[in-house]
């Protein structure tokens, strides 16, 4: 049988601009977008509330409500994810909850349903869908996170004006933006979030950054006519944060959870290099032969949206997959590759077994493997021996250990050597 080589536990050291002050922060924003000067008192203030992961979410979203109270408006969040949760009321507010976001932890009111109302259309004719809570308020904020989107590539991925065309459209704008395919995408979430933008009485928008170590390192405001260009010099400034896998060649990646409070596809397309989507072209880099994955975080409720990603599997992931909810959001999106079900190994260690036998390498031992917890949290891994050479000189990263790989009933160890 083959036996696995000692792997040396690393630190990467990303960029670290962080906001020191979030209190003071948001304030500033808040300057920035001309918000201050927008509400008057008594007025319902919707804020915008998403399913990712975002790491001071709840403390972020709680500081916009503390903001508008101070100003004299009446704050509520609207549950804006698209299809996320698979689309129901019940759903979306098991993924607000499993984010830290609740009525306690943000001290106002959640306004959670799967009810929508078509605003408008675009100049092309597109539906364009809201939130009926968001419609009924006299001022919207928009905040989400700026970031590279693991779907498609341009000018505006994942930020302000997509949380407008897919968040706040709910199930029915994810469907119209998803109906036109990725390589239009782009293009798409423009045109609907501008005419979202055009029919809602939007009164600004907060723009988060996080930087590699998943801190909040720029909190932005934007005026409604600023959306366009806020939005894309954020993810501009996003991209050059990015946390990334040390080297860009790869025989295994071993990922111990997959899940949608890491990415909207379980594993950040953006740093493992697999697309899957139809017409459109691969990243070049990183360049990784075998993908295998271990679990599904309890945060995703059962959603494996992007499994089909990976090579192969453990059976304790795939009982913890909620087929319709995986299937509404891949349906919704027409990415069917990657909700397919990838060869299924009966736990941790026949997975990492099989995955490294179907390498087919003359030397095993010499396999270029990196194993991560997740691929949101890239400040810490481990690496194969092959690759110490590769990273020796790089400053920014720092050997902390070496260790072996421990089976408890198939269940992975790490075990400090």
């Amino acid at each position: 049988m083959q036996s696995f080589p000692e792997f040396y536990k690393i630190r990467q050291v990303f960029d670290d601009q962080k906001e020191e002050n979030l209190d003071r922060a948001m304030k500033r924003a808040f300057s920035e977008a001309g918000i201050d000067q927008r509400i008057k008192p008594g007025q319902s203030i919707a804020i915008t509330a998403g399913s990712r992961g975002i790491t001071d979410i709840p403390r972020l979203l709680a500081l916009v409500g503390q903001e508008v109270r101070a100003l004299g408006g009446e704050p509520f969040l609207v549950a804006a994810m698209g299809s996320h949760g698979g689309g129901t009321a019940e759903g979306m507010l098991e993924v607000l909850h499993s984010l830290g976001i609740t009525e306690d932890t943000v001290k106002m009111p959640l306004a959670v349903s799967s009810e929508t109302i078509q605003l408008d259309e675009t100049s092309k004719g597109l539906p364009v869908f809201c939130a009926v809570e968001a419609k009924k308020a006299d001022g919207v904020i928009v905040v989400n996170r700026v970031k590279a989107h693991t779907a498609f590539r341009g000018d505006h991925e994942s930020g302000l004006l997509k949380m407008l065309a897919v968040g706040l459209g709910r199930a029915a704008g994810a469907a119209v933006v998803h109906r036109h395919g990725p390589a239009r995408m782009a293009q798409t979430v423009v045109e609907m979030g501008n005419a979202t933008l055009q029919c809602l009485p939007v009164i600004g928008g907060i723009g988060i950054i996080e930087n590699g170590a998943e801190e909040t390192a720029l909190l932005a405001g934007a005026a409604p006519a600023d959306f366009q260009r806020v939005d894309r010099e954020l993810l501009q400034k996003a991209k050059k944060m990015m946390s990334r896998l040390p080297v860009d060649n790869l025989d295994l990646l071993v990922v111990e959870e997959m899940g949608k409070n890491y990415s909207g596809t379980g594993m950040d397309t953006n740093v493992i290099g697999r697309f899957y989507l139809e017409g459109v072209a691969e990243p070049k880099l990183p360049e990784i032969r075998r993908i295998a994955v271990l679990g599904l975080s309890a945060a995703s409720h059962g959603n494996a949206n992007g499994v089909g990603l990976a090579d192969i599997i453990t059976r304790k992931l795939y009982n913890a997959i909620d087929f319709p909810a995986t299937y509404k959001n891949g349906l919704t999106t027409n990415f069917l590759e990657r909700i397919k079900i990838p060869v299924v190994m009966p736990d941790d260690e026949r997975a990492l077994l099989q995955a490294w036998a179907s390498l087919g390498l003359d030397a095993p031992e010499c396999a270029r493997v990196v194993m991560i917890h997740d691929t949101l949290n890239l400040h810490e891994m481990y690496l194969s021996p092959a690759l110490k050479e590769e990273i020796k000189d790089l400053e920014h990263i720092t050997v902390t250990g070496k260790y072996t790989l421990s089976f408890n009933r198939g269940r992975l160890r790490f075990v400090q050597s």
